[in-house]
């Protein structure tokens, strides 16, 4: 029997683009109900019009909720009888992160601690969150508050252990093609209006993921996590300059325009640090990073005489495998956002 069999699954931020993949791939399966929460009552509207219209037999099982990660009491308000949570609402764009920290801190940090509590409260028996590769080693506000939300994220699945109740983990992972506010669906509209693109910097490096592999990312630490783990999916990466040369050889070449990095962008990311390399175990196509277990009881590690604090390097999107153009095209190829706009179908 299918651990969703007859299950509640609740997604926060369930109208973005991750929540919408997820329901492409939940929608048909043994789940008794879905549940949306989201601030963005527009958004739910059309979700629930779309989802009429194309699954009919389906669509009642989605229930949406009107709330705020920011707002607790409306947490709990939709908690009662959920089962498992994708926890996906964030703030995400790295310049107004920058310009606004403190609404990073809002949602992305205090938003999760909300989440969280009301989980475990709630007897919620397995929470999956979402974290991105700038929280390692992060320099912009976006990412440090991503890396504060996984700290929070720690605590709180050591808290939930030791009552025996809700496991809780952490996926990470780079970025997600065509997702919202990410380059590739910028690059198409400044070739369809015949203007050039505008590229930071070509020597750039980027993770490349679409959204189906962030599903499986999240369903593979479903199905393996133990309490505070953090998983990370292998992941090709390209430069920006062979990612916009990939978008102008489907679209039609405008010509580009070298702008500069924007506030509190890397030269590359990195989806695993050298510190977490060391307590990493090798899945196949994924890594798990172990949470760390130690207590506050910091003599025994001393008298222990624990050594080794980091591995040899990191795992970025320098060092892992790089596309060339033509690589590059095949990837974002495999996004329906693309294939969609070759055809001329409307994005939504």
């Amino acid at each position: 029997m299918s651990a969703f069999d007859n299950a509640t699954l609740m997604i926060t931020g369930g109208t973005g683009s991750f929540g919408s993949t997820v329901l492409k791939h939940f929608l048909d399966s043994d789940l008794k109900e879905i549940r949306i929460f989201s601030r963005d009552e527009k958004k739910q509207d059309d979700m629930r019009h779309e989802l009429q219209a194309k699954h009919p037999d389906t669509a009642k099982k989605v229930k949406f909720y009107i709330g705020d990660v920011r707002n607790p009491q409306s947490i709990r308000d939709a908690m009662p009888g959920v089962d498992y949570i994708f926890h996906a609402a964030a703030l995400k764009q790295v310049p107004s992160c920058e310009f606004f920290p403190m609404q990073a801190v809002q949602t992305n940090i205090i938003g999760t601690d909300n989440v969280l509590h009301a989980a475990i409260d709630a007897g919620v028996k397995r929470v999956v969150c979402l974290s991105t590769d700038k929280a390692a080693y992060p320099i912009n506000a976006m990412g440090i508050s991503k890396a504060m939300m996984e700290h929070v994220i720690y605590a709180n699945a050591r808290v939930a252990a030791e009552r025996g109740g809700t496991t809780i983990c952490c996926t990470r992972y780079g970025n997600v093609m065509c997702s919202r506010g990410s380059v590739i669906p910028l690059f198409i509209d400044q070739i369809k209006a015949g203007n050039p693109i505008t590229i930071t910097d070509p020597n750039m490096t980027r993770f490349l993921m679409n959204l189906d592999e962030a599903v499986d990312l999240v369903m593979f630490a479903f199905q393996h996590a133990n309490p505070g783990d953090l998983f990370i999916q292998k992941a090709d990466a390209s430069t920006i300059g062979d990612l916009a040369k990939a978008v102008q050889q489907l679209f039609g070449d405008t010509g580009t325009n070298i702008i500069g990095t924007r506030h509190g962008e890397k030269l590359f990311e990195t989806l695993m640090t050298r510190e977490e390399r060391l307590r990493s175990q090798d899945m196949g196509h994924y890594f798990r990073v172990a949470a760390d277990n130690r207590d506050l009881n910091y003599d025994k590690f001393v008298v222990k005489g624990e050594v080794h604090t980091m591995a040899d390097e990191s795992y970025t999107s320098h060092n892992t495998i790089r596309l060339d153009v033509e690589g590059t095209v095949k990837k974002i190829l495999t996004t329906e956002y693309v294939q969609n706009e070759l055809k001329g179908i409307p994005n939504v």
